[in-house]
């Protein structure tokens, strides 16, 4: 079982950037694949980025696609998300996820974060 925790949300003016965190617990961090999700208010949660459990393989969807990149560092048993060119419409709360397969899909995910509020405002 892992114990998540994600950090670094905040508001940002459109066009800014900002790093999140997820912090695992335990010692079984390496063997999750691991993701990021968000629900913007009144919207279903819905997949931004994923990455395979250590050869770093990654898949985003289309919406983040150039703009956002996920990493991992299994030494610390943490993940990342750096997101650049920031959008209003990028404002959601942000949820990492473990997960035992390689999916986009939150019913594949059993292990959540309690989420992190990023907003993009002027």
């Amino acid at each position: 079982q892992v114990q998540l925790v994600e950090s670094g949300g905040g508001l940002v003016q459109p066009g800014g950037s900002l790093r999140l965190s997820c912090a695992a617990s335990g010692r079984t961090f390496s063997s999750y694949y691991m993701g990021w999700f968000r629900q913007a208010p009144g919207k279903e949660r819905e997949f931004v980025a994923g990455i395979s459990r250590t050869l770093g393989l990654t898949y985003y969807a289309d919406s983040v696609k150039g703009r956002f990149t996920i990493s991992r560092d299994n030494a610390k048993n943490t993940m990342y998300l750096q997101m650049n060119s920031l959008k209003p419409e990028d404002t959601a709360v942000y949820y990492c996820a473990g997960s035992r397969v390689y999916s986009s899909s939150q019913a594949d995910y059993n292990y959540w974060g309690q989420g992190t509020q990023v907003t993009v405002s002027s």
